[in-house]
Order: C-alpha cells, then sequence, then structure tokens
C-alpha cells in the first residue's frame, strides 16, 4: 500500500506542477482523462456518469459528494482520500 500512496503522491504533485498551483477537483478529472486520451463520454461510461455530468466537473459547475469522489478515484486507481480532499477543499 505505501507504494500505491507513493505513487498516488507523485502523481497529484505532477498534475499540480501542470496546473502551477493548487489542483481543484475539476481540473485533476479534466488531465486524467486528457492523459488517458478519452473523450468526455468515454470517461463518463468508465465512471457511471453522463457526458454533461462529467463536463459539469471539468468546468467546476458541479461538485460530487466526498463519498462520489472517492468512488471514482478507486474506479481509476488512486486513493480515493486524494479525490474526496480536493472535493473538501473546493466545496
Amino acid at each position: 500500500m505505501a507504494t500505491k500512496a507513493k505513487k498516488n503522491s507523485k502523481a497529484m504533485k505532477f498534475f499540480e506542477k501542470l496546473n502551477k498551483g493548487p489542483l481543484t477537483f475539476g481540473q485533476l478529472l479534466l488531465s486524467i482523462r486528457e492523459g488517458e486520451q478519452l473523450s468526455q463520454e468515454e470517461f463518463g461510461q468508465l465512471l457511471g456518469l453522463s457526458k454533461q455530468k462529467v463536463c459539469d466537473f471539468e468546468k467546476e459547475r458541479r461538485l460530487p459528494s466526498p463519498e462520489k469522489a472517492a468512488e471514482f478515484a478507486r474506479k481509476l486507481g488512486y486513493i480515493p482520500e486524494s479525490f474526496a480532499k480536493l472535493v473538501i477543499a473546493d466545496s
């Protein structure tokens, strides 16, 4: 588990560096989706969301609950707490 936490920490720091500052939940989702070269529709299918909801999250018009964000993290292979913390910080 320590290696997964270390990997997740490195990924988050990388995303923050690309963003040139603190990362928001929407920016994180957008970075992951674009890094995987997925459309919003494909990404939504992976997370169990509509294309519109993915767009709303990426544009920061909406935020999921911390529990839902943690679920997204698990589906994407990230540490759930890191996603939940971003949602809490953004709200």
